[in-house]
Parts: C-alpha cells; structure tokens; sequence
C-alpha cells in the first residue's frame, strides 16, 4: 500500500458537538504524519426543514405561480443560510485544528450526500476520519451516526471512526486476523509515522488457522523492523468477545481491525452485543479497507 505525501487527511464534520472530536483525531493524525488536512462538510439538500406553512388546497393559477416564486425564494434563502451557517462552522474548526498542530488546514463545504461525496473524494486521501455519532444522533442517542456503516461499505479508505471525547492515543491495539486485508494493514502502519513510538499489541483471537501463529511472527518481525515496539498475543476463543476483553483490560487506546463486510469482527461496530464494552471504552477505531 503506497500512500503518496501529497495525500491528504479528510476529516468528515457535520454541525454537531461530535464534530470537535472529529477534528481533534485528524488534526493528532496530521500532526503525527505531517499531511494536510481538509475539514469537509457534507450540506444534505434532502433534509433542508421546511417552512412550517400549509400549502395545501386548490388555489388558482395565478395563485399557484405567485406560491411557486416564493417557495423558491425561501428554499434560496435557506440554502444560502445553511451555507454561511457551515462557513462560520468550518472557520472554528479550523482554528481548532491549527491551534492543535495540524501543519495545514483547509475547508471544504459541498451539497449532495455523505456517501455519494466520500467515494468521489477518495483520490488523494491516505485516511478518513469520521465520528461514530453526528447531527443526526444527537436526539437518537445511537452510538453509530446512520452513515458511518454505509461509508465503510462505499470507501476504499483505512477510516478512523472517533467517540464522544479527545484522549490522544498511546496504547494502540491491532487485530490482526492473517486476513489480505490486515496484512495491508501492518505494511501500511509498518511504512507510516501515525503510531511512531506508540506501542502495539497485536491479536490474533477466533477460530486460528494451523498457519495462525506464522502470520502473527511475520506481522511482529514486520512492524519490529519497522521500529516499534510489537507484542503479540495469539488467544483462541470469541474474537468479540476477546477482543472487548482487551480494549478494557490493556487499557488500550485505539484498535485497529479489519472492516470487510464478511469478516466477523464488523460486528464489534455493527451490531454485536459485546460492543457495549467498546462503547463504555470510548476508543477510536481504525478500519481498514
């Protein structure tokens, strides 16, 4: 996995309090890696509120053009008030990253949907940094904002979802499976700054093939190499449920797993039971893709 050092952190922020954790995590990680960093804001047209007034009713045809212009006329009213609204939002957010080190800090603001906007984007994006929750979970109280599983789905990007609150990472865990995909992953943290002098537990838990305990020495010898400092742990059993263990008894900061819809361990963000206790943890997570 090459990653180019023109290539950009995009940190993906809507008008929610979530988005200062967001910017908090992609301005540590442009720091760490010394890579611009772009603060984008997805405007949904979609779900731009209505006025409030009742519309309906036979009107004449006059009537019914005279209604037209001024619906128009409020709908660009809205659309320009939503767009000064996210310009003094990115403004602050951007502060807030420069003030926390980030070498370069851009903004960006776009209509259309999250998705959609994410996968045009990709080019020249080494990482993603996305919250769990957002704007439209604050009243939901859902630990996972509706997107952030239909992002992780649509990227071909390592995405970092964020929690609720800033820690800056020290313990970092890596569970690795053997698969294609997380032996990317060590290649790629092997080849980048992010964990630099962090140390890394790796863990290989669930079913372990035959070859298992080869593939964690070649994932050790590969980030020792590299300059870290690599324990390694090989524990059969419930990788969920394993893994959740650790979070909490290793006092572990951020993860580091695989994200392809096959594998198992999606269900530690989506939809597992024993996610609670990443819940009550409240680490980041980074996917890979």
């Amino acid at each position: 996995m090459t990653i180019s050092d023109k290539e950009k952190i995009l940190a993906c922020v809507d008008q929610s309090h979530f988005a200062e954790y967001v910017t908090d995590y992609a301005a540590w990680a442009a720091r760490r890696i010394q890579a611009p960093l772009e603060l984008l804001h997805v405007i949904d047209t979609h779900q731009t509120p209505p006025s409030g007034e009742d519309h309906s009713g036979a009107i004449g045809f006059d009537a019914q053009e005279q209604l037209l212009t001024k619906l128009t006329s409020e709908d660009e009213a809205r659309t320009r008030a939503a767009r000064e609204a996210g310009r003094l939002f990115l403004n602050k957010l951007r502060e807030r990253a420069g003030d926390a080190g980030a070498p370069q800090v851009d903004t960006r603001q776009r209509y259309g949907q999250l998705v959609e906007t994410l996968h045009e984007q990709e080019d020249g994006v080494r990482l993603m940094v996305l919250g769990r929750r957002g704007e439209s979970a604050e009243s939901t109280l859902r630990d996972l904002g509706r997107n952030v599983e239909r992002v992780v789905r649509a990227v071909n990007k390592p995405i970092l979802t964020v929690t609720e609150g800033f820690r800056e990472p020290e313990r970092i865990m890596f569970a690795f499976d053997g698969s294609a995909v997380t032996r990317r992953g060590v290649e790629m943290i092997a080849g980048s700054a992010l964990f630099r002098d962090l140390p890394i537990l790796l863990l290989m838990s669930g079913k372990v093939s035959s070859d298992g305990s080869k593939k964690l020495d070649w994932a050790q010898k590969t980030l020792t190499d590299a300059g870290y400092t690599v324990s390694k742990r090989l524990q059969p059993g419930d990788a969920e449920v394993v893994i959740a263990k650790a979070v909490v008894d290793d006092s572990i900061d951020l993860l580091i797993m695989g994200a392809f819809s096959h594998s198992p361990l999606r269900t530690l963000l989506f939809g597992s039971k024993t996610a609670d206790l990443l819940r009550s943890s409240g680490i980041p997570t980074l996917l890979l893709g």
